[in-house]
């Protein structure tokens, strides 16, 4: 069945701007083109587009986002000991990035890599495996035109984290990257991100978990509030694996963020975690589709969002367990905090279950803050504003606390305080 004149006519413009398909890995890239042309791009009638807008993040140009100033936001992390590499509005910054090495990882943006290079073989494959059961037709734009990105191969235990640092500085900057992380049987390694990378910006991160190897991802998107982003990060786990993504996010005019893992090994787990707080006209979208292929496995979704002054938050999160996925464990909480009437929590929490020997739960609710509790902190000679932002990082805590690394939680924990004190709340 073919598309619809509106979808054809919406897709033909956005190809037409970005021009033709070129970068490393070729043959991926004009698959997914294919799969885009097939697909088309979003829309409202779409089920996991219902509640979001994919509009802005469809049209041919970015909405021009005057710069906000981030410098702040892209500090984050800096108690760490850390590889630095920064892009601003997309592009690499060599000059403020570190080499590209590290003891334990291999490290090669997408831009300069060559065809027999090992990330051949896997770009665009998990992103193409999670074009089924929903199609992700953003995914698969960003796999066919991102510009640049990095491709790591953890070997061993990783020094220390690798930072991705994206600066904002133009104002109808319209970025796209593409990562992907391959970590060898044994492995370890922390990816951490921050910063509101431009006008418009498309992420994709493929990460491979092989056989007992762990992945630990802190992802801090800061308050540029007229910026937009659709993020993706596939992932494929082996046996006796660890996949941990945390984001934090501060408001923005339109953010999306989607995560697809599969768990393809016995004794896997798969953590995804998020806390949100949106202010005014800004819209976040957390849309979550875990897979349990293998027995004896384990996974978490907790998602915070606290929404005030007119602000949308939305979560969609499903559990499909497979009949070989026996003994699985699958937990999901989504939950809102409405500060004020005017904002709004769409939730749409899924469970598919195949296996007859499972553990499953899923939640959501939406809720305005304890005034028992905020009396009695109030009573006791707190400030009201202080009173509040206690009671607001008590909700979030949970979200928080999926953060493998103690400083790094700390760290993480400071900053969304500094963010309570800076609304108000």
């Amino acid at each position: 069945m073919g598309l619809t004149q509106v979808r054809q006519d919406a897709l033909n413009a956005r190809l037409a701007h970005l021009g033709a398909v070129s970068g490393a890995f070729p043959a991926a890239r004009e698959m997914a083109l294919a799969r885009v042309v097939a697909q088309g791009l979003p829309s409202r009638r779409d089920e996991y587009w219902r509640y979001t807008d994919p509009a802005s993040l469809i049209a041919a140009e970015p909405a021009r986002a005057p710069v906000f100033d981030n410098r702040a936001e892209t500090l984050a992390f800096q108690a760490q000991d850390r590889l630095k590499l920064v892009f601003t509005d997309g592009v690499f910054d060599p000059a403020a990035s570190d080499p590209l090495k590290m003891a334990g990882i291999e490290i090669t943006r997408l831009e300069g890599a060559q065809s027999g290079h090992w990330a051949a073989g896997y770009y665009g494959t998990l992103e193409t495996a999670g074009q089924t059961p929903v199609a992700r037709p953003l995914a698969a734009l960003n796999t066919a035109f991102a510009r640049d990105g990095v491709l790591i191969r953890v070997t061993g235990k990783a020094d220390k984290p690798v930072s991705l640092i994206y600066r904002h500085f133009s104002e109808t900057s319209d970025a796209s990257l593409h990562n992907v992380i391959l970590l060898e049987p044994g492995s370890t390694f922390t990816l951490l991100e921050n910063g509101p990378a431009a006008a418009r910006f498309s992420k994709v991160t493929e990460v491979i978990v092989g056989d007992g190897a762990q992945f630990h991802h802190v992802c801090v998107q800061g308050r540029d509030p007229e910026r937009r982003a659709v993020t993706h990060i596939f992932a494929r786990l082996g046996n006796a694996s660890v996949f941990k993504s945390f984001t934090l996010t501060a408001n923005g005019k339109l953010t999306r963020n989607e995560a697809v893992i599969e768990l393809h090994g016995a004794n896997a787990k798969a953590h995804v975690a998020g806390a949100a707080v949106a202010d005014g006209a800004f819209h976040h979208d957390d849309t979550v589709f875990i897979t349990h292929l293998g027995r004896e496995c384990e996974s978490r979704q907790v998602f915070k969002k606290v929404l005030m002054n007119g602000a949308t938050g939305v979560f969609q999160g499903k559990i499909l367990v497979k009949q070989s996925a026996q003994k699985t464990d699958g937990y999901q909480i989504a939950q809102s905090l409405l500060m004020d009437e005017n904002s709004q929590f769409l939730a749409k929490p899924e469970l598919e279950i195949y296996a007859d020997d499972v553990k499953c739960s899923h939640g959501s609710t939406s809720g305005a803050l304890d005034e028992t509790a905020l009396f009695y902190l109030r009573s006791r000679g707190v400030p009201d504003r202080q009173a509040q932002a206690l009671l607001v990082l008590a909700f979030l805590q949970q979200a928080l606390d999926e953060i493998e690394d103690e400083a790094i939680r700390a760290d993480v924990g400071q900053r969304m305080e500094a963010w309570m004190i800076l609304h108000g709340h």
